[in-house]
């Protein structure tokens, strides 16, 4: 009776050792199942943050893309960096992400194929030794995964790094550093990072209602030592022509025309045609106010002259257009924009269409008018006027005689001292006394045009 009442307990035994073994192989199963699970759902993770890297890297590429052409853009397919240079500009352009340090003058391009640099001066002017003597360079090391510097700071869009060194003549400003921003990074859509070297931060609170509409994001000061790194970068700045866009240039499609309008976005400027212009009595005729190099000895009567032929007259000083929102408005209800040759010119940029442009031309200065202002003023649909002054208008015929190779042949002056002697003696040395017989044509010839463009 013993043995036998011992069985049932020994299978009872056997079979809850059966049981849990069961429930641990069940667990395990289970647990397995779920690392399975895991690892899986981290591989689809992983592979589809990997695929938003690539889109994105792709997306990115696919706007630099639009800033190079022939084998630098084959170079950036396929690469993801290149660099241009012609007789302006220097840039590279970099869709791989990048660590900018050294206050924005050393960019890391970390890679693991072959270790290059490059140096770039992030200024639109590189044929003129002269203008870009005070840009600082920036070095670009291609490779050198090792020695990476940590980032402090990340940003998800790119940055462009441009250089304001060269500053205080508002015609450079405009033509080697804001149309230049403008084509380099309208198509980017106001998403982007600015690092200026040479920082001037008052150049950049002047021309802070353009950077501001180019990007959102305020510019960056890395003078502080700080490693930003970013997921692309643009180094330089494309560029043109003086104060032009062309359409047909890389990178195609702008034009003056949609620059202009930029302007008046960025100013909240109205009036875009002079026929907009509120019919006064008398239409405003601005006429800056040089007080050093180039100015009108005789400007009263010159000012009288313009009042007796009907203009309203302001006079503007250089200093006094330096605020950008205020001429830009002023200006858009100004009919004629009047001056002697120089850089105050450069606001012809925010008349109207159908306003006119009335430009003094000392002697020695045809080139620089012609190119600087009289050839953008069309491609901003503007009507010019030129007074070219006759020997006696100028202070130089008192100082050198009529006879003197200065006045009849200024060519020998440029062939004897180059530019040098150029502006010393025409564009620093000379100032003009108007014949107001002579100069009372042509701004009779200017109220003509603006009549009939008012109609």
């Amino acid at each position: 009776m013993g043995k036998q009442s011992k069985r049932p307990v020994l299978g009872a035994a056997s079979m809850a050792c059966l049981l849990i073994a069961v429930s641990l192989y069940i667990g395990l199963l289970v647990f397995l199942s779920w690392r399975i699970q895991i690892a899986n759902q981290r591989g689809n993770n992983d592979s589809t943050e990997e695929d938003e890297v690539t889109e994105e890297r792709d997306a990115l590429k696919d706007l630099l893309r639009r800033l190079v052409s022939g084998e630098e853009r084959n170079q950036l397919e396929v690469g993801e960096f290149t660099c241009h240079f012609d007789l302006h500009t220097e840039m590279c352009l970099s869709a791989k992400p990048v660590r900018i340090s050294n206050g924005g003058l050393t960019v890391h391009v970390p890679s693991n194929g072959s270790q290059f640099e490059h140096s770039v001066r992030p200024y639109a002017r590189r044929d003129d030794e002269h203008m870009m003597k005070p840009v600082t360079r920036v070095e670009i090391l291609h490779g050198d995964v090792a020695n990476l510097p940590p980032c402090n700071f990340r940003h998800s869009i790119p940055a462009v790094i441009f250089s304001t060194a060269v500053t205080g003549n508002v015609f450079h400003e405009f033509s080697e550093i804001i149309i230049p921003l403008f084509l380099t990074c309208r198509h980017l859509r106001s998403q982007l990072k600015f690092v200026t070297t040479d920082r001037n931060a008052s150049w950049i609170q002047k021309y802070s209602g353009i950077l501001n509409r180019l990007s959102d994001y305020e510019a960056l000061n890395l003078d502080d030592g700080s490693v930003h790194c970013f997921p692309g970068a643009v180094v330089g700045l494309r560029y043109h022509d003086n104060l032009a866009l062309n359409t047909s240039d890389v990178p195609a499609g702008y034009s003056m025309r949609e620059f202009r309008q930029f302007l008046r976005e960025s100013y909240d400027v109205k009036i875009k045609n002079v026929r907009e212009i509120e019919k006064l009595q008398k239409p405003i005729l601005i006429l800056i106010s040089r007080n050093h190099t180039r100015k009108f000895l005789n400007e009263d009567a010159v000012v009288e002259l313009a009042q007796e032929l009907g203009f309203q007259v302001v006079r503007a000083g250089t200093d006094a257009m330096s605020n950008l929102e205020l001429s830009a408005k002023m200006l858009s209800s100004c009919s004629v924009l009047a001056g002697v040759h120089g850089a105050g010119l450069t606001n012809e940029i925010f008349l109207p269409d159908g306003a006119v442009v009335f430009q003094v031309v000392p002697l020695g200065t045809d080139w620089a008018s012609t190119n600087y202002y009289q050839i953008p003023a069309t491609a901003m649909d503007l009507q010019h006027l030129e007074y070219k002054i006759e020997p006696k208008e100028s202070s130089l015929s008192e100082v050198y005689g009529l006879d003197d190779p200065v006045i009849v042949d200024p060519a020998s002056v440029s062939a004897k001292g180059g530019y040098p002697a150029v502006r010393a003696v025409y564009f620093d040395g000379q100032n003009v006394k108007i014949n107001l017989n002579r100069f009372k044509d042509t701004l009779q010839e200017a109220m003509r045009l603006v009549r009939h463009s008012m109609t």
